[in-house]
């Protein structure tokens, strides 16, 4: 056999949408999950769920690389008591509620998959796009900043000072690109190395905080300097508890990972006996991965914030002060050396950087799951590697127009982080309502507000990320709509199924032209029928002995853009056969079952239809809004889209 030789463009086509053809699961679905297994299934093997733990961690964990310098900037004397009251927030508030979105969405879609649930129509779609603008913000804050803190690990560290200075924007640049490069190269073992990069991070982590402890209990006039300064600054207890709580939501950054938490749930292993529909094992061990993340977090954020603000002066969190964006590394070379400190820098920077490649994969994994479902997908969006560039891209641009500062970002990554949080507090609280638990929807709904209030103080103290946010929805709905109008002539239906009586009445007319009515039902009378049929036939001059099949589409919920269609047979009025479909847009489904009448029968089947009145595009935004509009020319563009072969393309009969 001769080899071809294709084009270089070719064979960069090909390797740029490598996978595309199944990407939305192993049955061709878009949701970008595999198919359900059967009831009674087992699952696929997992991990342990404190091995998956870490895999969450190198986001949630590599926070203590700038939350405490972030902590003492903002709140200055304060940053223990605030940090406190974050504590408390993310044990009683945030872990409470993800525990609840881990029973409910065991298969890692997360809070908004539940939010989802709960709406429906276009509101719905557009709720759901723009928590999709809010989850892209943290996601891609968090590889911009993620880098932009381990360039800063980078360029303070005493040995390499000199050479890099000023030239961490450029090594920002760098670490995204190596990140996406990775990417465009496939991502393995993620498990494995993040195991080792968290257990290696959190042991560093150890010794610089009881060093630090060390220090301060052989130094006591370093709390009692503090505690006066403390007391002069802000006076009584009661005082500085309520600055705390106003200041604390500049702190929002130790909650993150939690919805990570969630959407990495498919690789814990749980219990042999777990199944897909009811995964117990499988819940119960994210439960103990949530607790124990949140608790282990909780004490590393309460020790540090208290020795980082005892022990490091104040002019040095500021820009360009040497603890600015790596207060723990300032500690570790203060008080450990400048040997183990090099060494926490460069655990740091890893763990920072593998951070970025923890949100690239959940921005894959993500965004897959419902912009094509939508219909809101450009074909190319559903191929990893274009999605890798264009998340590079964005990277970049968000990384220059920060100037890679760390405290730059930290209010738009704040912003993603609580939004998203707030979302999920919301839709435990709906559904516990829904589900008749009384007290722990009066218990979530404050949860709610606590967040909605964090969220509300974050956005107008730092509105930075609610732009940024606002710029990802714009962007998302406008290249979704845009998508969807170019994709609407698409072939939508992923699967025929006819009942007996259905296949009955396509199998009677099979063995002459197949011929059926498209029919709006009104009130389905006998005169319904019989005027149709005979309108039908005088118009077409269809003779007398030919019969027709009527077929008929109720419109479902016209927001979703693919599905399944099942026909119904029935016999109304004793002689008129009706098919019964129903479809999120007529004309697709029109065009679907003609299809599947002809690749099962073998012969061409025949429709006829009425012109719709109406303005053509006062119609045609009919079609793409409630699936309905312009019948009969949508139906025949979307046969001449699915069969290029005029002779093989179904018969559009209009009259």
């Amino acid at each position: 056999m001769a080899t071809v030789t294709h084009p270089p463009a070719g064979r960069l086509r090909a390797w740029m949408l490598e996978g595309l053809s199944d990407m939305g699961g192993k049955d061709g679905r878009d949701d970008g999950q595999d198919p359900p297994l059967p009831p009674g299934a087992p699952r696929e093997e997992g991990r342990p769920w404190y091995r998956v733990m870490c895999l969450t961690g190198v986001d949630y964990f590599s926070t203590l690389g700038y939350q405490p310098g972030i902590a003492a900037l903002a709140a200055g004397l304060l940053s223990p008591v605030a940090t406190i009251v974050l504590v408390v927030v993310t044990l009683a508030g945030a872990l409470p509620v993800y525990r609840r979105v881990a029973e409910e969405s065991p298969h890692g879609e997360g809070s908004i998959a539940m939010l989802e649930r709960l709406l429906t129509f276009w509101k719905g779609k557009l709720f759901v796009l723009t928590l999709l603008g809010f989850a892209a913000t943290d996601f891609l804050i968090t590889i911009t900043l993620s880098a932009a803190d381990a360039s800063t690990h980078l360029v303070e560290n005493p040995h390499l000072a000199g050479a890099l200075h000023d030239k961490q924007l450029l090594i920002t640049m760098v670490l995204i690109a190596l990140l996406g490069a990775v990417f465009l190269k496939g991502f393995l073992e993620a498990i494995g190395v993040a195991v080792a990069l968290v257990g290696t991070y959190l042991a560093l982590n150890l010794v610089v905080v009881v060093t630090g402890l060390w220090h301060v209990l052989t130094a006591g006039h370093v709390v009692t300097d503090w505690s006066s300064a403390l007391t002069a600054e802000h006076g009584n207890v009661l005082v500085m508890i309520g600055v705390a709580l106003v200041v604390f939501p500049k702190l929002a950054l130790g909650l993150s990972g939690f919805e990570t938490g969630v959407a990495v749930m498919p690789h814990v292993r749980g219990d042999a006996t777990d199944t897909e529909a009811r995964p117990a094992g499988r819940i119960r061990d994210t439960k103990k991965l949530l607790t124990t993340a949140a608790l282990i977090m909780s004490g590393f954020l309460i020790t540090t914030s208290f020795l980082t603000t005892l022990l490091i002066p104040e002019r040095e969190f500021q820009p360009g002060g040497e603890a600015n964006g790596r207060a723990l590394a300032y500690l570790a070379h203060a008080y450990l050396g400048s040997a183990f400190g090099t060494v926490y820098d460069v655990s740091t920077i890893l763990i920072l950087w593998f951070a970025g490649a923890s949100a690239m994969a959940g921005l894959l994994n993500l965004m897959p799951r419902y912009l094509p479902r939508y219909g809101m997908a450009p074909h190319w969006a559903r191929a990893v590697r274009p999605m890798v560039i264009v998340f590079t891209l964005v990277a970049f641009l968000v990384t220059w127009v920060f100037d890679a500062s760390v405290d730059a970002q930290g209010g738009a990554y704040a912003t993603g982080v609580l939004v998203l949080i707030s979302s999920a507090a919301v839709a435990v609280t709906i559904s516990a309502r829904r589900a008749g638990r009384r007290a722990s929807s009066i218990a979530f709904a404050v949860i709610s507000a606590v967040f909605l209030y964090t969220t509300v103080v974050n956005v107008l103290e730092r509105p930075d990320g609610v732009k940024i946010g606002a710029c990802f929805i714009a962007a998302i709905i406008f290249v979704s709509l845009l998508s969807r109008l170019s994709r609407a002539f698409e072939p939508r239906v992923t699967h025929v199924a006819l009942d007996p009586l259905a296949e009955r009445f396509v199998r009677d007319t099979a063995h002459r032209t197949i011929r059926f009515i498209a029919n709006k039902p009104g009130d389905r009378g006998l005169a319904e029928y019989r005027d149709k049929a005979e309108k039908i036939r005088a118009v077409n001059e269809v003779p007398s002995l030919e019969d027709f099949v009527f077929v008929e589409v109720t419109v479902t919920d016209p927001s979703e853009f693919e599905g399944a269609l099942t026909v119904r047979g029935e016999v109304l009025h004793g002689r008129y056969r009706v098919l019964t479909l129903e479809s999120s847009s007529v004309s697709n489904a029109l065009a679907a079952f003609l299809l599947h009448v002809r690749d099962t029968t073998g012969r061409i089947p025949h429709m006829y239809f009425e012109w719709t009145e109406g303005h053509p595009f006062a119609n045609f935004l009919r079609f793409l809004l409630f699936g309905q509009g312009e019948v009969a020319p949508v139906a025949r563009e979307v046969l001449r889209e699915a069969e290029p072969d005029s002779s093989r393309r179904p018969r559009v009969h209009v009259g």
